[in-house]
């Protein structure tokens, strides 16, 4: 163990002599080399040498090989997920961050713990979905729901005046429940469920994680209450239906985004959306509810409505 400690240390000692040397103009920090943040790097790179960019001009680091690292002066960096945005956010850094493949709630817990505010020299690209286009998804697929339920947890309850405003203009009701540190979910969600049409599960990792999502499915489907999710994993699982981005899409729109930025533009002082995004539908617990539902052709209707805003 300790000659493997030794030889990791002088690893990180050479890698970082090798990186103080290196010239780059975007350094990209991933928080792991999973598939997801593999796939969202690829994309980024090859968009960005689609867009003229040389691949010599960009660095791909973890967010450990990041610790290590040297001196660095790019023109961008880019952060996939929350424990990189969480290192280069402790960093004293010249040039701006764009931190994407994290939602709203892991962005705004990296400004708490780092001290930071949104600006255009730290913000962020989502990988969760605006309230209206879920609602404008829900109008779609399930144009006889009038009661949206909803469960808040200590992350995600800072949305809640955002959604009832946009649900009351849309003439539907909202079913709503919060749910706080140390409380228990399921008596909560047995409340919502009696009185909702849906249930729309809004990104919060105390509700949703993968100890609770089967038994919150289960209690969904007993219902006959459709649950509306943010990922397609949930959609595997027995969600009826999701609306989310592709790592992707991510890296297309984040590499659009550091073109700009390496033109000059300043980056966005508040955080955005991702512009593309997709549905999955599963097509069993659709048919069980009695619904025909078309994942392609939905995507298409949303985007086409998009397009008349």
């Amino acid at each position: 163990m300790r000659l493997r400690f030794l030889l990791f240390s002088l690893w990180l000692a050479v890698f970082a002599g090798a990186c103080a040397h290196v010239a780059v103009a975007v350094v990209i920090v991933s928080s792991e080399r999973s598939p997801a943040y593999v796939e969202a790097a690829e994309a980024l790179v090859s968009e960005l040498e689609r867009l003229g960019l040389s691949r010599y001009d960009m660095l791909q680091l973890t967010a450990l090989e990041w610790t290590a690292a040297g001196p660095l002066a790019p023109k961008l960096f880019i952060a996939l997920g929350t424990d990189a945005a969480n290192a280069l956010a402790k960093s004293e850094l010249r040039a701006p961050v764009l931190s994407t493949l994290l939602p709203r709630s892991s962005f705004e817990r990296v400004l708490r713990k780092s001290g930071r505010k949104s600006s255009s020299q730290f913000s962020a690209l989502y990988l969760d979905q605006p309230l209206s286009r879920q609602l404008e998804l829900i109008r779609l697929a399930l144009p006889a729901a009038r009661r949206v339920g909803v469960l808040w947890g200590p992350e995600s309850q800072a949305q809640a005046p955002a959604l009832k405003t946009l649900v009351q203009a849309s003439g539907l009701d909202l079913i709503e429940a919060t749910i706080g540190h140390n409380e228990l979910l399921f008596p909560s969600l047995k409340n919502v469920l009696e009185d909702a049409d849906l249930l729309l599960a809004v990104a919060d990792p105390q509700l949703y994680n993968s100890s609770s999502i089967q038994n919150i499915l289960l209690a969904s489907f007993r219902a006959k209450v459709p649950l509306v999710a943010f990922s397609p994993a949930y959609v595997r699982a027995g969600a009826l239906l999701a609306l989310h981005v592709t790592p992707t899409q991510i890296g297309l729109q984040a590499a659009t985004i550091a073109r700009g930025v390496l033109l000059g533009k300043a980056l966005s002082a508040n955080p955005i959306y991702s512009l593309d995004f997709s549905v999955t539908v599963n097509e069993h617990v659709a048919r069980s509810l009695g619904l025909t539902l078309d994942a392609d052709a939905l995507r298409a209707r949303l985007r086409s409505r998009e397009s008349l805003l």
